[in-house]
């Protein structure tokens, strides 16, 4: 308190969780990049996020990669183990003593013949089966000590597997048992179910438990702190025990019986371990009391052994419903991380937990909202970072293909002309650093203003880059909406060019006006998040010419812009509208449909827009048909790969708005050079 009121830094830790302490933050960016591409692709933001939650990232394992490796190793368990072992081991134990009692009945020469003769008859007419001559021989007078010893072992180790069972680490508790440990025994399961009946009947006290674990803890290396902890302790390992006898074949399942009534010497081990079981059923019916597990490997398994492999059954099947996160209101919270790794180690922990930070810092970056209806939606913020990534993109494809050279999509304040002017309010240009610095030296020379106030620069003596005047562009983007789009895998190619294309506007060239159009049997005008999030829908029809009406009017709305007519299709127009409004579809395309979109064209090139159209597809007819379009309106054609839509749309778009009037326009840095020698358009 001292250093906190002394205005110090407090230093708070927390226990280490794993990992490599040194490994950067969770990467948001790489998410943010898949979940915009699959909500283009039509899948909604909920379910885009779930999905990549699901896949995971470069370096990040996936729920799904999680979900294989906790299905691997239930299967190698289930492949690997058999639940023979408990009775192999007591038919081991009991031969071993059968053999030493009959040599020793064969030194044994003071021995009465007679006595020897029924000995030796009573050995060779054991019954085959274990736990019949195991009960058999319990009032056998054994004359070997290591038989003797042998036998007393199969009790014990009988006890041990069956409490093993029901207690963590009892079996190893008990390895050298003594009458003191077997009474001790008794006494804890006599008082536990008294505690337990007391719990069902709501009887019990705080200090009912706390009396009965200063008696018996020794017994419980969990270190319960109330008797619910302790019931879900118990009822976890016996419903396993229950799991285990209802895995066995019949034949098993009774010879288990049977042996059990040997357990310590003593029948009264079994009916407490059944009243443990009545009150941990009774107290925790959700556990799985009935299920059972189809054992085939060569490993035998042991009691003890066999309920501890059931639980981590239980535990690697709860961990699956964790991972498949497939349940109403389901979240990476849920995901028990301690059983993750104690099932599959700490690096699978380490990955769970990551993408648990992962989802969390998502949805606190203000990368998702709730609409009205409830829905989740990416957030203006989202899709700015989203554009920005595609931004990187096409800069990067554009400077593999333009030789290495550095390739800016920036230009807001225009082409430098060379010359200074001096710095007005309101100035954006960059400041020209060795005039103004020159400025303050020489005022300061000659006695000027802040000479003696020691200050280096006025505001007087700021003068600033002049760039060439930038003519304000109006931008119409049409991009075709019909079905063949999707269909034939161009709709995330086209939405990813429309999301480029807005945010390089939005953010560099903020005096463009530009408008959105998309267009199947009708066009209308769409805001990013609206294109973005389109579903494709089965709708007959491609109106060129309507969505041509919108984008004129969008031109004449701005009368002091430059036109910039940007086209993506990959079919002919096939239905065009009426004057009445009504829409007329016709295929293959109607002369009237054709004459339609042609005059709506013209009126563009009327306008003054420099026209490029982008044919995706091969089809030979709409190739003849676009080409005979841009000769018409002097427009250019580009038929780009899919991964280079963005680059040509982008780079269509910079090359108009430096372009003069009345000029071709040019791409970034020869960029349409490149593409025309790689036969990617045609200037007609």
């Amino acid at each position: 308190m001292a250093e906190r009121a002394r205005g110090r830094p407090v230093s708070r830790f927390r226990r280490y969780e794993g990992g490599d302490p040194l490994a950067p933050p969770v990467d948001v960016a790489e998410a943010l990049d898949a979940i915009g591409e699959d909500v283009m692709a039509g899948y909604s933001p909920e379910r885009a996020l779930n999905e990549f939650l699901r896949r995971g990232g470069r370096d990040q394992l996936g729920l799904d990669d999680l979900s294989r490796r906790v299905a691997e190793r239930r299967r190698d368990l289930v492949r690997r183990h058999n639940l023979s072992g408990t009775l192999q081991d007591v038919r081991a134990l009991l031969d071993h003593a059968v053999l030493e009692e009959r040599k020793q009945l064969a030194r044994d020469v003071d021995m009465d013949e007679t006595d020897r003769s029924f000995a030796q008859m009573r050995l060779q007419s054991l019954p085959a089966s274990t736990s019949a001559a195991v009960n058999d021989l319990t009032d056998y007078d054994w004359r070997s000590t290591q038989a003797r010893a042998d036998y007393q072992k199969i009790k014990d180790m009988l006890g041990q597997e069956l409490l093993g069972q029901r207690f963590d680490g009892m079996r190893q508790t008990l390895q050298n048992v003594t009458d003191d440990d077997r009474r001790s025994v008794n006494e804890m399961l006599s008082d536990l179910n008294e505690l337990l009946g007391r719990h069902r009947r709501g009887e019990d006290t705080a200090e009912d438990f706390a009396a009965f674990m200063a008696k018996h803890g020794q017994y419980f290396p969990e270190s319960p702190q109330n008797v619910d902890e302790l019931v879900d302790a118990l009822a976890a390992r016996s419903a396993a025990a229950q799991r285990m006898l209802n895995s066995m074949t019949q034949e098993q399942r009774r010879e288990l019986m049977e042996l059990s009534a040997q357990a310590f010497g003593s029948p009264q081990l079994m009916g407490q371990l059944a009243d443990l079981d009545e009150n941990l059923q009774a107290l925790r019916p959700g556990e799985d009391w009935t299920g059972s597990e189809g054992f085939e490997g060569d490993e035998p398994l042991g009691l003890a052994e066999g309920a501890g492999v059931l639980s981590d059954l239980a535990d690697l099947d709860e961990l699956a419903e964790q991972l498949s996160q497939g349940y109403d209101g389901a979240r990476l919270d849920d995901i028990d991380l301690d059983m993750l790794a104690r099932q599959l180690g700490e690096e699978a922990a380490v990955d769970a937990r990551t993408l648990r930070e992962l989802e969390q810092a998502l949805r606190r970056s203000d990368t998702f909202r709730r609409d009205s209806h409830g829905d989740l939606r990416l957030t203006p913020k989202a899709m700015r970072q989203l554009g920005q990534s595609l931004l990187r993109d096409i800069a990067e494809r554009v400077s593999r293909h333009t030789g290495g050279r550095d390739v800016r999509l920036a230009g807001a304040a225009g082409e430098a002309s060379g010359g200074t002017r001096v710095w007005e309010f309101g100035s954006t240009e960059p400041w020209d650093i060795p005039r103004t610095v020159l400025n303050g030296v020489l005022r300061r020379a000659a006695g000027g203003p802040g000479a003696g106030a020691g200050r280096t620069i006025e505001l007087e003596d700021i003068e600033v880059s002049e760039t060439e005047a930038r003519t304000q562009a109006a931008v119409a983007l049409l991009v075709d909406t019909s079905f063949s789009m999707a269909m034939d895998g161009r709709w995330v190619p086209m939405k990813r060019t429309a999301l480029a294309l807005h945010t390089l506007i939005r953010t560099r060239f903020r005096d463009d006006r530009l408008e959105l159009i998309g267009f199947s049997r009708n066009a209308q005008v769409m805001e990013i998040e609206e294109l973005t999030g389109l579903d494709a829908m089965w709708d007959k029809g491609t109106n060129l010419h309507h969505a041509l009406l919108l984008a004129n009017r969008h031109f004449r709305r701005h009368p002091g812009a430059q036109p910039v007519l940007l086209v993506v299709t990959d079919g002919e127009p096939t239905s065009h509208l009426d004057a009445d409004g009504s829409v007329r579809f016709a295929y293959p395309p109607h002369p009237v449909t054709i004459a339609h979109t042609v005059d709506e064209l013209d009126v563009s090139q009327r306008l003054g827009a420099q026209i490029t159209i982008f044919r995706l597809g091969s089809d030979p007819g709409l190739a003849r048909f676009v080409d005979s379009l841009a000769r018409r309106v002097g427009g250019r054609v580009v038929a780009p790969e899919l991964d280079d839509l963005g680059v040509a749309v982008v780079d269509s778009y910079l090359g108009s708005r430096r372009a003069r009037p009345g000029q071709a326009a040019d791409g970034l840095g020869g960029l349409g050079g490149w593409a025309s020698g790689r036969g990617f358009w045609v200037d007609p």
